[in-house]
């Protein structure tokens, strides 16, 4: 017999009634401030490129020069003939200005958590995960086969009683540096202390954080002061902040060796064009060379919370470029969503399962070539919404 496709259309009907349907649309314009989709112009505050790099003239120099050069495909992966010398410098340039050991191209944030994970654990292991990281370490713990515990979001007492109750033979602590939906930061001065205590090893995910937090945009251990010593794996994504593709993961050498060893999603995996490579490299520079991003980035996150708490919104409690307000309802998320489109507004409405049910959200990103008078018009927007839904009124904090 044929196979019946019904209960697959009846699960995406039952997913639509439920107001939790994904829809893709198509974006026709470089990634900025404002943006074409489907032929309309925008206001763009959904965007994770924060400093405005994605459009950059510096890296698509770097792409184009090295096009030229090199050509478009890797060819091979990274353990045949893929290993290009634009990998080898951008792993090189990673490694000194985070100040470690080694480093680690990966083509995608999702393959180096899920890479880094199953390749440092097994059955006889212990992942420790925030109830709210990402998608990708979840799913690297899961095809582990460690025993996966996940603790109450940003709960050093959770987490140390699960840590305390371990017997594990190798024990992993992964946590997000800045929680991509509601734009906090980890607690990671009391991680730290919690993983050499009970002699874990301790992995960060700053996929949100680096390029924007710290003295030198590179990231909440920057931020705070944590050196290699305190955070043995530290893994950026280069799609966001950085506004080019794929992933470095950083630490000392044997565990770098361990992942060229072990890590599935490297070992058979094409390399990324080279040119992506060189793009993410004149990145580097320009974290330093046009730090003013960074300030401006700061003084949009001031405005726009100065602005939604004169409007009495329910703001997530962020000081990041990710500000969150919450909805609650996934179908009143929608219809807030819709409305500010019609009101020339871009942004997404987040909804279960990424993220807990009655908490679905506007998810505001802001980014530094946003300006004033952008965000007075998304204040603007969020005014009107409150007036044409009465419920978001009653419950304005």
């Amino acid at each position: 017999m044929p196979f019946n496709y019904d209960e697959l259309q009846q699960e995406l009907a039952d997913r639509e009634a439920e107001s939790l349907l994904r829809v893709r649309t198509t974006v026709d314009s470089p990634q900025g401030p404002e943006l074409s989709v489907e032929g309309c112009r925008y206001l763009n505050f959904c965007s994770n490129d924060y400093l405005g790099f994605a459009n950059h003239a510096s890296l698509k120099t770097a792409v184009q020069q090295t096009v030229d050069q090199s050509g478009v495909g890797g060819g091979a992966s990274h353990m045949i003939c893929g290993h290009h010398q634009q990998h080898h410098l951008l792993e090189e340039e990673f490694a000194a200005l985070t100040q470690r050991d080694s480093a680690l191209l990966f083509s995608t944030g999702f393959m180096a958590n899920v890479g880094i994970v199953t390749a440092l654990c097994g059955k006889h292991d212990a992942v420790f995960q925030d109830k709210w990281n990402h998608a990708s370490l979840i799913d690297g713990a899961l095809m582990s086969g460690a025993k996966f515990k996940r603790y109450l979001h940003n709960d050093m007492k959770s987490l140390e009683r699960q840590l305390k109750a371990s017997d594990a033979r190798r024990k992993l602590i992964c946590v997000d540096g800045v929680f991509s939906m509601d734009g906090d930061k980890a607690n990671l001065l009391a991680m730290v202390r919690l993983a050499r205590q009970y002699d874990a090893l301790l992995m960060v995910d700053d996929a949100h954080g680096f390029g924007c937090l710290g003295e030198n945009g590179l990231g909440l251990c920057e931020e705070l002061g944590l050196s290699q010593e305190d955070v043995p794996i530290l893994m950026c994504t280069l799609g966001k902040g950085l506004g080019s593709f794929g992933a470095l993961v950083a630490g000392p050498k044997v565990l770098i060796d361990t992942l060229v060893q072990f890590a599935r999603p490297y070992i058979y995996t094409t390399s990324m064009p080279p040119a992506i490579a060189a793009a993410t490299r004149a990145s580097l520079a320009l974290l330093n060379e046009e730090s003013w991003r960074r300030v401006q980035l700061n003084d949009n996150i001031k405005q726009f919370q100065q602005g939604v708490k004169h409007l009495g919104l329910d703001l997530m409690p962020s000081e990041t470029a990710i500000q969150p307000i919450v909805i609650g309802d996934d179908a009143l998320a929608m219809q807030c969503q819709a409305f500010l489109k019609e009101q020339g507004i871009w942004l997404s409405a987040i909804r279960p399962p990424t993220v807990p049910k009655g908490t679905a959200r506007l998810r505001v990103t802001l980014t530094a070539m946003h300006n004033k008078a952008h965000i007075e018009t998304l204040l603007s927007g969020l005014k009107s919404m409150q007036l044409q839904f009465p419920a978001l009124l009653s419950s304005a904090v």
